[in-house]
């Protein structure tokens, strides 16, 4: 008999059945919800490596993949752009874009799953965080950070999410350079951003900036205003 794993929707019935789901919603990250929070990403760590990525799925019409940045317009990129790799590392890097294509490619089909409902099949390319991690010589640090330039204003911290060691250093997990063979446009995170196959679509920071190693969870744009902070799928 082939063993299915649990579905996130199985898990939710079995904690209500326990009397977890009661939760107080203005303190997303505490109490019940909270406690709940933390067996959901038990559960769904436990699951990484089941989930490959959708290379058999039908390719979706890139005009019908939309565009998301919190900032009024479309980003600009800095004119002095590079990207930062920092944290616990031995060796901090700071690399262009050529250095980024020189760095060995992964590729990738992959579904995304967007927390408004949609989904869309993309192929994605680009440098593995594994292969950044090695590079940056990374201690093997429980989170990864990324940041962006995509800012709601011009003083506000710009867009971030962290992800846990595990997520962020799967096989499938990228600075993706490239969308369906061609470079990253403006529209979908020039120049580039983060992508892979086992998180939820706001997970996915664009417009990437910066990759920091840490010791400690420093949750994310979206995950602070009390959206799930692992967000698996």
């Amino acid at each position: 008999m082939t063993r299915v794993p649990p579905s996130r929707r199985d898990a939710f019935r079995a904690l209500a059945a326990l009397g977890l789901v009661a939760c107080d919603t203005s303190k997303p990250h505490k109490g019940a919800l909270g406690r709940m929070e933390r067996v959901t990403e038990t559960l769904e760590g436990a699951m990484l490596s089941e989930r490959v990525p959708s290379r058999d799925l039908e390719l979706t019409p890139m005009d019908a993949i939309p565009g998301y940045h919190v900032a009024p317009e479309i980003p600009a990129v800095p004119d002095d752009w590079k990207l930062i790799v920092s944290g616990l590392v031995a060796t901090p890097l700071r690399l262009t874009l050529a250095d980024l294509r020189a760095l060995p490619q992964i590729g990738a089909r992959i579904r995304h799953h967007c927390v408004e409902g949609w989904s869309a099949v993309a192929d994605w390319s680009g440098v593995a965080i594994t292969e950044i991690a090695k590079l940056a010589g990374a201690r093997p640090t429980a989170y990864v950070e990324f940041r962006s330039f995509d800012a709601p204003s011009a003083t506000a911290r710009g867009y971030w999410s962290s992800w846990d060691r595990a997520s962020a250093l799967h096989p499938d997990t990228m600075v993706a350079l490239a969308m369906n063979g061609a470079p990253l446009t403006p529209k979908h995170g020039a120049p580039c951003r983060l992508y892979g196959s086992v998180k939820l679509g706001y997970k996915m920071v664009k417009y990437l900036t910066e990759i920091s190693f840490l010791d400690r969870r420093t949750g994310g744009y979206w995950e602070n205003q009390g959206y799930e902070w692992f967000a698996g799928v």
